[in-house]
């Protein structure tokens, strides 16, 4: 359902402790793992079929381990890019395809999925969702402020249970949108609509599996009890995940909020303070907001679980574009470090990163690297790697012109047939929109 019918985020009632099943989940294939995190939230699909929909979504990925980690120096790399659309969304989205499908035959009912995309979220969803029973996918990105590649990737698919609106505006606009409609609850009713952003509990819920999984792998290799997770981070979705990780009993010692210049953020872990500032375009195009949609669920907890303090936390917000709160005497959350890198550093890791190791990072990645030198000390470090390179590849050829940044899903990509239709960032444009396009 995505929003809740108050127009707040979901969360689970309770976290589980899992510090007890940590040793013998360690040796666990990637998808028999998820399998077991998945279990512990979802009670309403029989572990046969949930473990049938678990080998479904990541039989397309291409690499065995679904998200391998590589070495790179002081820090390891998580690739979470190896699915269809070259991108971590797919993690989650390739999931929530059949699963979707899977419930809603089983309750005869249809849905209208509704999503707002800052580059990478729309393409994975389009790919999960594409083609699927009683389906329908309306995705807002902002008009010519993705990469082509990322817009090729949403309007060449063709399927017609898939619409593509590129709003004239920001991402920020997008989600905004997506809330207000959301928050309609006779719209939200009779157009039956559904969530695929981060906003949707089941999204974040499948990237809690690769926290563990990445953990494992890089302490099986250079031993230690925990490990510096650095996170690339724009909406606070994948790094909420990690939190939620966390809270289970990962062996994470810290997360590492790693922004680009959008750095409310960074901000917000290094001063308490949350405030919002002008987008401003970047080579990582996925963290261009200035609004994290998941931020309110952190919130939560930090607020010892009291959504009336939240609420009022978020009011406060919504009419001062601000807001702060305490932390404790170090005047940080202990569990969290940050850092916001700008574009000089972004091209200098990804330069460097080549130059040293022949490995080439995408724009967002090298942001989380570039964080994790800062800040990750001398023990254990993990990066999650969002993107595969190909995706940026004028990014890539302004830090070093001799690094390759190409790949065949890519290539096949150039000259194809697109549909989209570019539209008004505006709430009644995008509401008359879906109504008329459902109509027929």
């Amino acid at each position: 359902m995505g929003l809740a019918t108050d127009g707040g985020l979901l969360l689970p009632e309770t976290i589980p402790d899992v510090r007890n099943r940590l040793a013998e989940w360690r040796s666990l294939a990637y998808p028999a793992l998820a399998h077991e995190v998945f279990s512990l939230f979802i009670d309403d699909i029989p572990s046969r079929d949930l473990m049938q929909l678990v080998n479904s979504a990541y039989s397309s990925f291409r690499h065995d381990e679904v998200a391998p980690v590589v070495p790179l120096g002081r820090t390891n790399i998580l690739e979470l890019f190896h699915g269809p659309t070259l991108a971590f969304k797919d993690i989650a989205l390739q999931f929530l395809g059949p699963v979707f499908e899977y419930i809603l035959s089983e309750r005869n009912e249809k849905l209208t999925v509704l999503g707002a995309t800052s580059g990478d979220t729309g393409s994975a969803a389009i790919q999960g969702l594409r083609g699927r029973q009683n389906i329908e996918i309306f995705i807002m990105h902002p008009h010519q402020r993705v990469s082509p590649l990322q817009e090729l990737q949403m309007t060449s698919v063709l399927d017609e249970n898939v619409h593509n609106l590129a709003i004239r505006g920001t991402f920020d606009d997008g989600q905004s949108i997506m809330k207000s409609l959301f928050r309609d609850l006779d719209f939200k009713r009779d157009y039956q609509l559904g969530a695929i952003n981060s906003v949707n509990w089941a999204r974040v819920l499948a990237q809690v599996v690769y926290y563990f999984y990445g953990c494992y792998r890089v302490l099986e290799r250079e031993g230690g009890e925990s490990v510096t997770v650095s996170v690339p981070t724009g909406n606070f979705g994948d790094i909420f995940a990690g939190y939620i990780a966390r809270r289970m009993g990962a062996p994470i010692s810290s997360l590492i909020v790693a922004t680009n210049e959008n750095d409310i953020l960074s901000r917000f872990f290094t001063t308490g303070t949350y405030s919002r500032g002008t987008v401003a375009p970047t080579l990582s195009p996925s963290m261009d907001i200035q609004v994290a949609s998941n931020f309110e669920r952190y919130l939560f907890y930090h607020c010892g679980s009291d959504a009336t303090k939240v609420c009022a936390l978020m009011d406060e917000f919504a009419n001062s574009a601000s807001l702060s709160v305490p932390f404790g005497p170090d005047g940080v959350d202990s569990g969290f470090q940050a850092a916001a890198i700008n574009t000089e550093q972004t091209l200098a890791t990804i330069a460097a990163c080549y130059q040293n190791h022949g490995y080439v990072l995408d724009p967002h990645t090298a942001v989380g690297v570039a964080a994790a030198q800062q800040l990750a000390g001398s023990g254990p470090s993990l990066c999650l790697a969002t993107a595969h390179p190909a995706k940026f590849p004028d990014a890539i050829a302004r830090a070093n012109p001799d690094a390759p940044a190409t790949h065949p899903i890519l290539d096949q990509l150039k000259g194809a047939k697109t549909r989209c239709r570019v539209i008004d960032a505006k709430e009644a444009t995008v509401r008359e929109t879906i109504i008329q396009t459902l109509a027929g």
